[in-house]
């Protein structure tokens, strides 16, 4: 079934494999992508780099669904086999720069708001290519959403095997500095701006946060990067370390930072506070269909769009997170297919 979306979807892939669309720098495949669009004979809407498109007999006093992907990729890593610009088709897997992260699921979705769109469902549609997501840009997801109605739920397409992330981990990026007092190493002098870090880098490494969440375990915090001092015999009076933490739906990312800022010494400059952990209540129709089609539930650790979605959203999508940001990328055509097929059955004639 839906063979002529399908073979859309491969071809739209291939033609964005062949541009360049780097995080910031995606102004050719959304041009492409909007002219793309507009022969299909819909309206195209656009904000900097994102294009987005709604039902064409959109009604307000319905509940909106938004499917999105996003249109940026990472640059190419060491070791490619092809040239990560130019699609290649070898044993049933297209390889490119994007293929799997998250061109799959850009151009399978944009087929199913075709094929969705073209019958009577009783919700409203929404179709965003989202810019910047590799780096949570401003430009991105997040400056899109002040520009669309209100949004009931979301699907997020990325690599996760068709199956259903109903929960996301947050992000919150601290950069702390313990202070000492600077002195000789060889005399009794000084206070050594380390060992005042040590103690709370150990209360990070200890501390556990009391509620854990069903599909994403615990708040997770990492020390991941320390730096100290000017030469061997001078006591360093100060020392900056870096703080990745993970957060579940428990919990805020600023109720996480006040904890932190009751326990620790040092003084603390959190990057953001914004991207947040997201979880969908196992009843929501969309969660209660996936079930019924066996797709597995699942906390995806890393980051999306979802971050930024201050609704209900499941992370779902075509390929393997395992292929992302990896030499030699690809998708399987069949998951191009299937991902079709499975979208089509988890949305068509929903009840939101």
């Amino acid at each position: 079934m839906y063979e002529d979306y399908k073979q859309e979807a491969s071809i739209l892939l291939k033609n964005m494999i062949n541009i360049p669309s780097f995080s910031k720098e995606e102004k050719r495949v959304a041009d492409m992508l909007e002219r793309y669009v507009e022969l299909q004979g819909y309206t195209a809407h656009r904000k900097d780099n994102n294009i987005w498109l709604m039902s064409p007999d959109f009604n307000p006093e319905l509940p909106t669904i938004m499917l999105c992907s996003h249109i940026d990729t990472v640059k190419p890593v060491a070791g490619w086999s092809y040239n990560p610009l130019l699609p290649v088709v070898d044993n049933g897997r297209l390889f490119g720069l994007g293929s799997n992260d998250a061109g799959a699921s850009v151009v399978t979705l944009l087929q199913v708001f075709f094929y969705l769109t073209k019958k009577k469902q009783s919700y409203n549609l929404i179709y965003a290519a989202a810019a910047e997501e590799e780096i949570s840009g401003e430009k991105g997801m997040k400056s899109l959403l002040e520009e669309l109605p209100r949004i009931d739920f979301a699907i997020v397409g990325e690599p996760t095997g068709m199956h259903a992330a109903v929960a996301e981990k947050g992000l919150m990026v601290l950069d702390c500095v313990s202070y000492g007092k600077a002195g000789h190493a060889a005399r009794n002098e000084g206070e050594n701006a380390i060992y005042k870090a040590m103690e709370d880098i150990a209360w990070f490494e200890s501390y556990e946060f009391p509620e854990q969440s069903e599909f994403l375990g615990p708040v997770k915090m990492t020390v991941t990067q320390i730096e100290a001092g000017t030469q061997h015999n001078v006591v360093p009076d100060r020392c900056n370390f870096v703080v990745d933490i993970r957060s579940n739906e428990k919990y805020s990312n600023e109720e996480i930072l006040d904890v932190v800022v009751q326990n620790v010494k040092c003084t603390i400059s959190p990057r953001s506070t914004h991207l947040g952990s997201s979880a969908t209540p196992l009843d929501h129709p969309f969660v209660e269909r996936a079930m019924s089609l066996k797709r597995k539930l699942f906390g995806s650790p890393t980051l999306s769009d979802q971050s930024v979605m201050p609704f209900p959203s499941v992370k779902i999508g075509p390929g393997d997170s395992a292929r992302s940001h990896t030499a030699n990328e690809f998708i399987y055509l069949k998951e191009l297919e299937d991902a079709i097929d499975i979208y089509i059955a988890l949305l068509d004639g929903l009840v939101c």
